[in-house]
């Protein structure tokens, strides 16, 4: 059977409600709140986020990455620094990312500036990885072309023959994590008739302006 075309696709969400009373003080306590709900329901995949940067040349880019870390001073994620976004990120330090939760009818966007984490918190999260991926960080070039008959697995057992006989992998130089800040944080909760719940935080001095938007 044939699926229906794109313009014909509907959904309506109608099984939550996010009013002001719901709403955490800060942003990284309501974004908690909300990944504690989706880790319910999508236990694998929850922290999936899509990361958009862009580089001098004005070009947006986007993928899906992890989030490592939540807290006041913002959301974690681990990369290549010489990747394309690692590379964007050093040109223009300030990104976007986006939570989506299907089953939950949420999603999360964040805006803010972005900052490389000390070497000393890349170390210990590296340390924390299965040992192959460790050997993976060294063993790939991230964004760089792969030459004509080159063969991937090749150049991991290479890597992994010459940390053979280490008892731990230690962090290539040009790997390590990326903190994006809290500058603004819109929290979207589907409900019927396309009258969305919207609710913005926005820095403000010290704290924080928290405002309703149309959907």
């Amino acid at each position: 059977m044939e699926g229906r075309s794109l313009s014909e696709i509907r959904r309506d969400y109608a099984s939550r409600q996010l009013t002001r009373a719901d709403l955490a003080p800060v942003p990284w306590e309501q974004l908690e709140r909300w990944l504690a709900d989706a880790a319910g329901v999508d236990p694998e995949d929850y922290n999936a986020m899509h990361l958009a940067t862009v580089g001098v040349g004005g070009m947006p880019s986007g993928r899906i990455v992890l989030a490592r870390g939540v807290g006041p001073e913002g959301v974690t994620f681990y990369t290549n620094y010489a990747s394309m976004k690692g590379r964007e990120l050093h040109e223009v330090p300030r990104a976007a990312v986006t939570f989506f939760w299907r089953e939950l009818e949420r999603q999360v966007r964040i805006q803010g500036e972005v900052v490389r984490v000390s070497a000393e918190e890349s170390d210990r999260y590296f340390a924390s990885r299965p040992r192959e991926s460790q050997i993976g960080a060294w063993a790939s070039a991230q964004s760089e072309v792969v030459p004509a008959g080159e063969d991937l697995r090749v150049r991991f057992e290479a890597m992994a023959d010459r940390f053979k006989d280490a008892a731990t992998v230690p962090r290539p130089a040009e790997w390590g994590g990326f903190r994006i800040r809290f500058d603004v944080m819109e929290c979207w909760q589907g409900r019927p008739s396309r009258l969305h719940d919207r609710w913005r935080y926005e820095r403000s001095g010290p704290g924080w302006e928290v405002n309703q938007l149309f959907p």
